[in-house]
């Protein structure tokens, strides 16, 4: 597995600050408006809250991570909750799955990425999402005050990663829920030409 894994694998053998026990708000309202459509990733899916969220509202959803054990505890609640999610180990940066989706969910992943590592990322999710799929990016945002927590991106930072094969629709003020308090964040709306 990539660096990824070992950078957050550990934080899953207790209750990281990321893992509230529900689906992201944000998330929520995407569905509930009907933006989360078709067939769904969710890229870095952690425990896996949105996705089961998104399965239980009628998404046919797949979730990976890259830490073993995260998947672990996604497929648990899964199979206590009797919902259909297909919850697999993989790394974000070289995606290799069998099947293409209409809508990536990104909570909280993006944000984790080296510069170089972002560009990857963006190419990695290019063969996953079909053509006139959407991604959906929430990450940390510049806006967040201090330096605790992961690292700060900007608008500008998210349109030049996306700019060549990519649109980007739109990108709103949101926020994280964790179990530290909230955190600014920024939601993007992003095309895959």
């Amino acid at each position: 597995m990539g660096m990824s894994a070992n950078r957050f694998e550990p934080a899953y053998h207790g209750t990281p600050p990321w893992d509230i026990g529900r689906p992201q708000p944000a998330i929520v309202r995407l569905a509930e408006t009907g933006q989360i459509t078709g067939l769904v990733l969710d890229v870095g899916c952690g425990t896996g809250e949105n996705a089961l969220y998104l399965a239980e509202h009628g998404c046919d959803a797949v979730g990976v991570d890259s830490a073993p054990t995260a998947i672990k505890k996604a497929q648990a609640k899964a199979e206590q909750r009797r919902l259909e999610v297909q919850f697999e180990v993989a790394d974000a940066l070289d995606l290799s799955l069998s099947r293409r989706f209409d809508t990536v969910i990104d909570s909280g992943l993006f944000h984790v990425f080296s510069d170089e590592e972002r560009h990857r990322f963006r190419d990695s999710l290019g063969r996953v999402i079909r053509p006139g799929g959407t991604y959906f990016l929430m990450c940390f945002s510049d806006q967040e005050p201090g330096d605790w927590g992961p690292r700060r991106v900007t608008q500008a930072e998210i349109r030049a990663v996306f700019r060549d094969g990519w649109r980007v629709d739109d990108i709103q003020a949101s926020a994280f829920e964790t179990n530290l308090g909230d955190a600014q964040a920024w939601l993007a709306s992003i095309s895959r030409r």
